[in-house]
């Protein structure tokens, strides 16, 4: 086995715990290999690190849960800042059983802890994995929960996160009405 595989199956193996459910599969699990199955897509010859970032994205990501942290923006970025630090250092203990180099490890939490967007092309090809998953299997429920202009902002804010090659890729691979068209087609911020 390599250990490429090794990683990739001990992120499983942590996912797979997750109580909640999805399809009938644990949450995270399920995730996690639509996010393998977008960056095998979306980047074919993508590294080692960037596959591993991608499968380990929300490692136990329900060990820290967003109702013990307070409401707002506030509590919510803070929740997101600790998500990211909890994902990579699980998927770093994980790399480093399975022996990859510190500096592999590094750039994966570099990934994980989304530092570098729009200046590290590994850090954005992660975030672009991550809106092309978003898009395809987690949009249409999210827009059915909530109003127009909720849907509109949210649409706008994963455009904002895209490369613009992605962008590009988003409008002739989604079938999206014209007015959340327009949020990729404009330029990023």
């Amino acid at each position: 086995m390599t250990r490429l595989q090794t990683a990739l199956d001990a992120i499983d193996q942590a996912n797979a715990k997750d109580p909640r459910l999805d399809e009938g599969q644990p949450e995270a699990l399920l995730y996690g290999q639509r996010m393998s199955q977008e960056a095998n897509r979306l980047f074919p010859n993508a590294s080692d690190g960037l596959q591993i970032a991608a499968r380990g994205q929300h490692i136990e990501r329900w060990v820290l849960k967003r109702a013990d942290f307070p409401e707002g923006r506030a509590g919510y970025l803070k929740w997101r800042r600790e998500l990211g630090v909890h994902h990579a250092d699980r998927v770093s203990q994980i790399m480093a059983d399975a022996d990859y180099s510190d500096e592999d490890i590094a750039e994966v939490g570099a990934m994980l802890r989304k530092e570098g967007i729009k200046r590290n092309d590994q850090v954005q090809a992660l975030e672009d994995i991550i809106c092309f998953t978003f898009l395809k299997w987690y949009f249409a429920p999210f827009a059915a929960k909530h109003p127009q202009e909720k849907v509109r902002d949210i649409v706008v804010k994963t455009a904002r996160k895209m490369s613009e090659e992605a962008r590009l890729r988003v409008l002739t691979e989604f079938d999206l009405p014209a007015d959340l068209a327009a949020a990729f087609e404009a330029p990023s911020a």
